[in-house]
């Protein structure tokens, strides 16, 4: 099959680069500046699962190619229309789309572009980033891919797509519960991004201060309520499950949208918890952890605008 990953950051990089190294037939579609630093630098994983260096084929949305088999889309959410724009001319009557931001936010405006029959499920757990020099740094043990169709069965498309991701040094698995696997990441994603641009701490200080854990349990159970009150397949003890993997994090683990605000860089918090605090006042959820939690990433959005 022809792969195409959108972007060639920590999450496309990584897992395009898993597949690059077990010898499948990946191209990367790049701004021109990042394709000038991979063409001078290669592709370079330094990861904690095994290192790898590659010089993978690289294309621009200007360059002429022909459609692909399938897209891994892993581009951030403010990004979103604009790589909509750019994938266009490779997408083709059978490409299959696998969208791997968090939340679901982004599944509307990819299924009126494309069509709901080309894009099926898709996310991923992964800690991973991109060091001065644009090499990918992957510093934990888990790096698996999730995908699967939405109405839950295992159709012959993604059982093949199935296929050509197996045998990789990354775990990719053709899930039987897509959508609920979406929403539980979502879940976790929102609240451990929370926490952590909120208290500008990894989970580690957080959960060990008084009222740490509390506050953790209290925010997950705000999002989770959202969540049943929309209707999405959330499982009844999805909140004590979490605090177990809560638990289980390293003392130092950081979400990837505490990095970013680190680096100064824009961050996904209109696309996660203000998504979450509109479907809040839809369904009069009272919020105010959440509501906190938003109202500080708008302030770090308001300055960052400001220099």
């Amino acid at each position: 099959m022809r792969i195409l990953v959108l972007g060639a950051g920590g999450i496309g990089g990584y897992f395009g680069g898993r597949l690059v190294e077990k010898g499948e037939d990946v191209t990367f579609l790049v701004r021109s500046r990042r394709k000038t630093q991979i063409e001078e630098n290669g592709l370079n994983i330094h990861s904690i699962n095994g290192d790898f260096s590659c010089t993978p084929k690289l294309i621009t949305k200007t360059d002429n190619a022909d459609s692909f088999d399938v897209v891994l889309f892993s581009t951030k959410a403010y990004h979103l229309e604009e790589a909509i724009n750019d994938l266009k001319p490779f997408v083709g009557e059978k490409t299959v789309i696998i969208p791997l931001l968090n939340g679901v936010a982004h599944l509307s405006p990819l299924q009126q572009e494309f069509g709901q029959d080309r894009v099926i499920g898709g996310l991923c757990f992964i800690e991973t980033t991109l060091n001065e020099g644009g090499d990918i740094v992957q510093t934990s043990k888990a790096h698996r891919l999730l995908f699967g169709e939405f109405n839950q069965t295992k159709t012959d498309r993604v059982e093949r797509i199935a296929e050509t991701f197996s045998g990789t040094k990354a775990s990719f698995v053709l899930s039987d519960h897509i959508v609920q696997d979406m929403w539980h990441k979502y879940l976790f994603i929102a609240a451990m991004s929370g926490v952590t641009t909120l208290m500008r701490a990894p989970i580690g200080p957080i959960r060990e201060t008084d009222g740490g854990q509390e506050f953790i349990k209290s925010l997950l159970e705000e999002i989770a309520q959202i969540m049943r009150a929309y209707g999405a397949p959330v499982v009844d003890h999805i909140v004590e499950e979490h605090m177990k993997t809560m638990d289980s994090l390293s003392y130092d683990m950081k979400s990837s949208m505490q990095r970013d605000m680190e680096k100064g860089l824009q961050i996904e918090g209109e696309h996660l918890q203000g998504y979450l605090l509109k479907l809040a006042t839809e369904y009069s959820v009272e919020t105010p952890l959440l509501k906190s939690i938003y109202q500080n990433l708008k302030v770090y959005e308001t300055m960052l605008s400001k220099g």
